[in-house]
């Protein structure tokens, strides 16, 4: 998963890289179960000289949905790759196929989709279109090649204003620091804007950043509007089973709008 990679990449800025004779034998690293931010990404394949394949999986679709290739093949930072072993689309809210480059939810479809909820039909109700797509709750874009881009989950869309804004922009801004391991953006109640945004997030160890600064560079990245009003650092984020951050848990955590 991503921490992984930023774990791996601070203990080599701590240690020196791993000399490249020890790593002869391994053909590539894969990340998967959140998204991969693409400096991370970067970083990674630049110091220690392997490709970095990022995937992203369901459960409800016996796990991988999507992949990038291997070299020589086109290797996109930021998207989970292409859909393998199923179908992938972009739906819009009538449950029709979007244009390319325009947001959606991803939905699939394929045989190694579940069949249902067990003894919850409403819920399989709601997961499923009557064409068949099972709708994964997760929202975002496909490129003209095919390539997804993740930009957050349905339940998670933080709306500003009216204007609807994905956390994992927020996440990739903070991310940018050198010193935030692990960053993620969350909606809090708001009585001018109906929704603003806070952010949790942990920190290199003996880390002195402080949260000004921090405000500042989302600022500078995403504008004031997008930025969050507070961030809370944390010795660590609240996850799943799979290693993903759960926001909704993170700002009841933190407190948030209180």
């Amino acid at each position: 998963m991503p921490t992984q990679y930023q774990y791996l990449l601070r203990a080599a800025e701590a240690d020196g890289p791993t000399p490249p004779e020890k790593l002869a034998r391994v053909r590539f690293a894969r990340s998967a179960s959140a998204p991969l931010s693409p400096e991370v990404h970067k970083a990674f394949e630049e110091l220690f000289g392997l490709v970095l394949i990022e995937t992203m999986g369901l459960t409800e679709c016996s796990a991988q949905i999507t992949s990038n290739p291997q070299p020589p093949r086109v290797l996109k930072y930021g998207s989970p790759g292409k859909g393998y072993g199923n179908e992938v689309a972009i739906l819009g809210p009538d449950n029709r196929e979007v244009p390319r480059m325009a947001s959606g939810e991803i939905a699939i479809r394929g045989d190694n989709v579940f069949r249902l909820y067990l003894k919850n039909p409403e819920a399989t109700r709601e997961a499923f279109t009557p064409d068949g797509w099972f709708l994964t709750g997760d929202l975002g874009h496909m490129d003209a090649d095919g390539y997804i881009y993740v930009t957050g989950r349905r339940k998670e869309l933080i709306i500003k204003g009216g204007e609807n804004i994905a956390p994992r922009e927020i996440d990739e801004a903070l991310l940018l620091h050198p010193e935030v391991v692990e960053a993620a953006a969350f909606a809090v109640p708001c009585p001018d804007y109906g929704q603003r945004v806070e952010a949790g997030m942990k920190l290199t160890d003996r880390s002195a950043v402080g949260e000004p600064e921090l405000i500042k560079l989302c600022r500078a990245q995403v504008g004031p509007f997008k930025a969050p009003d507070r961030v809370h650092i944390l010795p660590d984020l609240p996850k799943g089973p799979s290693g993903k951050v759960q926001r909704l848990k993170l700002a009841e955590m933190v407190g948030a709008g209180a």
